[in-house]
């Protein structure tokens, strides 16, 4: 199984903290982000994300902007709002927009892959 890639981007640097290590707990994810609009952008241009993960205290403003930034730079990748309420709800948003991101069915040359 892959990694997955996430980026956060949230203005409260504790909080930014606390998701990425939530998120570098798991052993398929590995997140990266900053409380900084600009650091931001510039490592969505730089890399490509399986998940944009947007916090809180981001304003109206820099969100229509990294938005709109993010969707033209990777285009099919899910952005997600996420306004806390602990681990478990942290992680079931992660995994369903993963998920939804994944095809629902592949096709292999070889009969032995599982």
């Amino acid at each position: 199984m892959s990694t997955a890639k996430i980026l956060v981007y949230g203005k409260q640097p504790e909080i930014l903290a606390t998701v990425l290590r939530l998120i570098n707990k798991e052993e398929t994810w590995q997140g990266e982000g900053h409380h900084d609009e600009e650091q931001v952008i510039e490592l969505f241009t730089q890399k490509q994300y399986d998940l944009f993960l947007l916090g809180g205290g981001i304003s109206e403003e820099s969100e229509r902007k990294v938005r709109a930034l993010f969707q033209h730079q990777q285009p099919d990748t899910p952005i997600v709002q996420h306004y806390g309420g602990g681990s478990g709800l942290l992680r079931t948003e992660i995994v369903s927009n993963l998920q939804s991101k994944q095809p629902a069915w592949q096709v292999s040359d070889n009969p032995f892959d599982a």
